[in-house]
């Protein structure tokens, strides 16, 4: 019955999104600056948080936009720049269909139950935009290709576990679950592109909204801060 609300909820509120280019508009920001429903947005109804007693930031990405491979640079520094009593988790989303999205979600989702999601990260991205071995476009034709889960799995046998193990693990009904509760949380966050960031369920921006790289981590930090001075 879980599993149907979900898939229910999902079909229901299926998004048409795209990725965000990023803009490359780098001049500081003060906190004072920033205005709720402009520069972000407050999430109607706050969506869960995996991280209790945290301030959690969260974004949704997927390993098949191009703005999230732009953006990973980004990410790295926003990481080293979270405040005290803050933690950065991912959330894939599987909007683009015809893009593979729901392949890398999977994907994502599976190393991260393995233990393996952030020594491959980086590797992840390389692997899909750097014409490396599931790469989504032919490099002589640049038509489309679509990997196989097949190929996933080897790509991950180079990070401590076995293909066998990978194509187990991401079979289960259990991660079935996890992806459509990954999807609804998303389509309640109110995302319909990527990258977005979301601070503690309750705040969603991207770095277009925010209006630059310094921007992003400048607004990031203020929303953490705030949350902290609220608990």
């Amino acid at each position: 019955m879980f599993r149907a609300i979900l898939l229910i909820a999902a079909l229901l509120a299926s998004p048409v999104a795209a990725a965000q280019a990023v803009p490359t508009q780098t001049a500081g920001a003060s906190p004072e600056r920033f205005e709720e429903g402009r520069h972000y947005f407050r999430i109607a109804s706050p969506v869960a948080t995996e991280s209790p007693g945290q301030v959690e930031v969260t974004e949704v990405f997927s390993y098949g936009c191009p703005a999230c491979f732009q953006f990973e640079p980004v990410m790295e520094r926003l990481r080293e720049a979270l405040p005290e009593g803050a933690v950065l988790r991912l959330e894939p989303a599987s909007f683009r269909v015809d893009e593979d999205w729901p392949l890398f979600q999977r994907a994502y989702l599976t190393a991260k139950q393995l233990g393996i999601a952030d020594k491959a990260h980086a590797a992840m991205f390389d692997a899909v935009w750097k014409d490396g071995p599931l790469r989504t476009r032919d490099r002589a034709t640049r038509r489309p290709v679509h990997p196989s889960l097949e190929q996933v799995a080897d790509f991950y046998a180079g990070f401590g576990v076995t293909a066998e193990q990978f194509l187990q693990a991401a079979r289960t009904s259990g991660m079935e679950v996890r992806m459509l509760q990954g999807d609804y949380w998303v389509q309640s966050s109110g995302t319909d592109g990527t990258p977005t960031l979301i601070v503690n369920g309750k705040w969603r921006f991207t770095p277009r909204s925010a209006g630059g790289v310094d921007q992003t981590i400048t607004l990031m930090q203020y929303l953490v801060a705030r949350e902290l001075a609220a608990d």
